[in-house]
Order: C-alpha cells, then sequence, then structure tokens
C-alpha cells in the first residue's frame, strides 16, 4: 500500500529519521480514548502539556446490562480532539514526531475488512449479555484453563465472549469471518485502522492480554479457546510490543503522516505514566470504574483471590506483568448522580457536599453494582443498592455514600493483592475522580496506606506518550517515566482503627445484600 505515491515502509522511515533529528525538541499526541470521552494531549519533548482537549459522548443501554457505543462517535471524538489539540497547543501535523495510543479496554467491535463499516455498535467493557455463556463454560469445566493460558477469570467483561456472541448473532458473520473478511479488535486496534486507512491490523500485547483469548505464557492466540469459542484466529490482529511500528496516520486526518509509536491498554498505561516500572509499586486510577494494578516484574503471578494476571507491557519483545483488580463503577457513579438523579450539577461539588456531613453518611451505602461486582466478587448478577437510609437521609448523605464506595472497593482489591503476597507499602493514584481532596483523604484513611497524588493525574495519556518516545527511541528506557513523574500531594491515614473498621463491616454486610 502507499502513501502519497510512496510506500508506506519508506514513508515510516522517513517519519522516524524526523523523530531521530528532533530528539528532546519532539512533540508526541497522545490519544486517550476511553469509555466516556476522548481525549488528546500534546506533549513536548520533556513531557509537559502544551494542550488538552476532551469531548465526551453519551452510550446507550438496549436492555438489561447490555452498553454499547456509537464506532463512528468514538472515532470522530478522537479525531476531532486530536486536532483540536494541535490548534490549541499551536501546531501542525508535520510537528508531531508521534502518536501514542491509550484506550478502554476489553470493549469489542467488528468490522468489514474491505470497507471498515462496524457490523454492530461496540459492545462496552461493562456490558453483561455474554452471563450466560460465561455459565456455560464454567459448567464446562474451563476455569482452571482460562485463568493458566490467560491469567483472567471467566466473565462478560473480557471481549472474548462479547466476540463470539456477534459472531453468533449477526447475519452472516461467522461465515464472513471465516472467510476472512471481518477484522475484531479493541479501540486501539480499530483506532490504528481508521488512522492508517485500513494499512495495519495490530494491537499490542497489554490489550491482547484483555481478550480471554491470548496466552500471555506463550504470548500468541491461544488455540483451545479460539476453538472453543469458535472465533477464526483470521479475524484477530497481529500482536506487537507495546512500543515500536503500528503504522502511520494518513496525512488527511492532522495534515501530515505521524508514525504511532506507541499503544496501550489505559491502565497499564497508568501504570507506566505512574511510573511503576519496578516489581511491587501499585497505582490505581479513578475514571468510569477503578482499576489497581501492581508491576510483579517477569513473573506472571497467579492470584489466588480473584485478581487477574495481565500484561502490563511488552518491550523489545520481554513481557512484564501485573496483577490487577477492577472494579466497574466509580466515576460512572458520580455521573448517575449527576444526569439520573440529579443529585449535583458537576462533579466538583461532590466534595463540598462530603464535607457538610463531615464526611459521615450517617450509615448510608451504596454499593454501585450497576452492570454486576468485578473483583473480588465477579458477580455479573449483582445489582445496585442504597442501604441504611432513615428519614433524616439528605442528599448530601448520597453523595457521599456515593464517594466512600469507591474507597470501600478500593480497599478490597488491596486486601485481596496483599493476601496474594504483593504488600501495598503507598498507592499512587490518578484519573478524574483524584482532584477530590476529600476522597483521597478517606481512601487513605480506608485502607490504611499513603496515598500519593502526581503533578500530573493524567497519567493514562502520559503512559501512551512515553511509549511512543520509546518507540521512536527518545528515551533509552522504561526506567525514564520516574523523571517524568513528580509528587504533589501525599494523603497519610489518620482514623482510628475502630473508625474504619466498623465502616468497613458494613461495607461487607451491604455487599452481601448486593449479592442474594
Amino acid at each position: 500500500m502507499e502513501l502519497n505515491g510512496a510506500p508506506l515502509y519508506i514513508v515510516f522511515r522517513r517519519c522516524l529519521n524526523s523523530l531521530e533529528k528532533t530528539a528532546g525538541m519532539t512533540h508526541i499526541m497522545a490519544i486517550d480514548q476511553g469509555t466516556s470521552s476522548s481525549r488528546v494531549i500534546i506533549f513536548d519533548g520533556q513531557g509537559r502539556v502544551l494542550s488538552a482537549v476532551q469531548h465526551e459522548f453519551d452510550m446507550s443501554f438496549p436492555a438489561d446490562g447490555w452498553v454499547e457505543q456509537e464506532p463512528e462517535v468514538l472515532w470522530r471524538t478522537s479525531l476531532t480532539a486530536g486536532r483540536d489539540a494541535l490548534d490549541a497547543a499551536g501546531l501542525e501535523g508535520k510537528d508531531v514526531a508521534a502518536i501514542g495510543i491509550t484506550n478502554q479496554r476489553e470493549t469489542t467491535l467488528v468490522w468489514d475488512r474491505a470497507t471498515g463499516r462496524c457490523l454492530h455498535p461496540a459492545i462496552v467493557w461493562q456490558d453483561r449479555r455474554t452471563a450466560d455463556r460465561c455459565a456455560v463454560m464454567m459448567a464446562d469445566g474451563l476455569a482452571d484453563e482460562v485463568a493458566r493460558t490467560t491469567g483472567l477469570v471467566i466473565d462478560p467483561y473480557f471481549s472474548g465472549t462479547k466476540l463470539a456472541w456477534l459472531l453468533e448473532s449477526l447475519p452472516d458473520a461467522k461465515r464472513l469471518a471465516d472467510r476472512g473478511a471481518l477484522c475484531f479488535g479493541t479501540v486501539d486496534s480499530y483506532l490504528i485502522w481508521r488512522l492508517t486507512k485500513g494499512a495495519a491490523h495490530v494491537t499490542d500485547a497489554s490489550n491482547a492480554s484483555r481478550t480471554l483469548l491470548y496466552d500471555i505464557n506463550a504470548q500468541a492466540w491461544a488455540p483451545g479457546l479460539l476453538d472453543y469459542l469458535a472465533v477464526p484466529e483470521s479475524i484477530l490482529p497481529v500482536v506487537q510490543d507495546s512500543a515500536g511500528e503500528f503504522g502511520v496516520a494518513d496525512p488527511e486526518w492532522f495534515g501530515a503522516p505521524i508514525p504511532i509509536l506507541g499503544v496501550a491498554g489505559d491502565q497499564q498505561a497508568a501504570l507506566i505514566g505512574q511510573a511503576c516500572v519496578a516489581p511491587g509499586m501499585v497505582k490505581s486510577t479513578y475514571g468510569t470504574g477503578c482499576f489497581l494494578m501492581t508491576n510483579t516484574g517477569t513473573e506472571a503471578v497467579r492470584s489466588a483471590h480473584r485478581l487477574l494476571t495481565t500484561v502490563a507491557y511488552r518491550l523489545n519483545g520481554q513481557t512484564t506483568y501485573a496483577l490487577e483488580g477492577s472494579i466497574f463503577s466509580a466515576g460512572v457513579a458520580v455521573k448517575w448522580l449527576r444526569d439520573q438523579l440529579g443529585l449535583i450539577t458537576e462533579a466538583r461539588e461532590t466534595e463540598a457536599a462530603a464535607r457538610r456531613v463531615d464526611g459521615d453518611a450517617q450509615g448510608v451505602y451504596l454499593v454501585p453494582a450497576f452492570t454486576g461486582l468485578g473483583a473480588p466478587h465477579w458477580a455479573p448478577e449483582a445489582r445496585g443498592l442504597f442501604t441504611g437510609m432513615t428519614l433524616d437521609t439528605r442528599r448530601d448523605h448520597l453523595v457521599t455514600a456515593t464517594l466512600a464506595s469507591v474507597a470501600y472497593q478500593t480497599a478490597e482489591l488491596v486486601e485481596a493483592i496483599s493476601a496474594d503476597g504483593a504488600e501495598v507499602g503507598q498507592l499512587r493514584v490518578d484519573g478524574g475522580m483524584v482532584v477530590n481532596d476529600w476522597l483521597c483523604q478517606f481512601l487513605a484513611d480506608v485502607i490504611d496506606r499513603p496515598v500519593e497524588r502526581p503533578v500530573n493525574v493524567e497519567t493514562t495519556a502520559l503512559g501512551a506518550a512515553i511509549l511512543a518516545a520509546l518507540g521512536g527511541g527518545v528515551l533509552p528506557g522504561i526506567d525514564s517515566a520516574d523523571r517524568m513523574w513528580g509528587l504533589e500531594r501525599e494523603f497519610r491515614p489518620a482514623m482510628e482503627p475502630t473508625r474504619r473498621e466498623y465502616l468497613l463491616t458494613g461495607w461487607r454486610k451491604a455487599v452481601e445484600r448486593s449479592l442474594t
């Protein structure tokens, strides 16, 4: 395939040469395609933010537990945010040396290889429509094989059963897939396909490890699971290192050809952006959901407490692993307070609400199991509930209980990771929710460990930029991430142990009710 009359590999080499010549003075575009918005941040060569643009969008909920997005919206908001970010930074496409991509993981798309048209709305990671299929997998005795091969648990969260559902449910989809006429991808693959105008059908190892179809030990697609779910390998993207040559964005999009040099799932990118690149370092990201991850180095640690063993990143053919706990509802619960209940008009109002009641929810708990419960419960059938309400319960108590639910869920993950032998000394936090000082302090109190908030809380995009810089040879190694991280504030635990245990006991009782 050619771009402006030149073979793609020649265009790619020209882009890399440009990157090498301007090392230390380059600009990197980080595309952060998330669950509720597409954000693009332009970084300079020292990792400083020159501009940041975010475009929000809505999801659809066509049935109980179903969550979908329009693929064209994911693409258009990403593209528009990129163009707007260039304008805001006073730059043109020719000034950008590389693109890094980070993305909501597990969200599943299938498109026509010839036309690029998606056959169905994207099935979002929160979607639970394949719960019955997962129950059949469990009954068939696949739990051990899935854990051993993929590091995951059997749950609708992951892409594999979503892809199987699409191939089974859409007319002619299975026939077309068997002919090699379809492409499957998570959002990173889809964006790369669109950016390169179909020249590259690729993903990275961190995203592949979230599909339920990837052998994280062999670093290859797992034939046994592909056969079981009737997924032809021809539909799958090529799996690459997290830093390297993923393709070239066509000049139509940003005015110049730009190489795509770094890709990682959002939580893995945040791990890098938080400089958690040594074994034992732990971060937790608070966006739509909450995801706590600890770097375990080159060892794929198996959890005895229903945490996930996943690929953190793969560089120069060497895989770094992580243990992860996934919470499905964090920021989305605050969005629910705003959009569905009308209790707030802006997310930032939640801190003032918690302070008005001195952080005391008066015995009210929210279990935000809107799409089931993630780790360590993995209960797709659970649903959300408020408990402990009385006639004295006010709006501020409900808002405080919503914020507190995020801390309680995190405490469950910290307990599970500690029980697996990966002790948490301190927790580095990021994401939109952690601008809330009350939440950060309450989190430190509940987990009884220091909480560190960085200067730049947009660490997901920073991680993508670091990978792109690694892919272009601008940074000497992943350890360079440490020099881009800075502490803005540390929150130290100050809660009495009896109070902490009282609150956590109430939380555990509320969770039990949501599971019955």
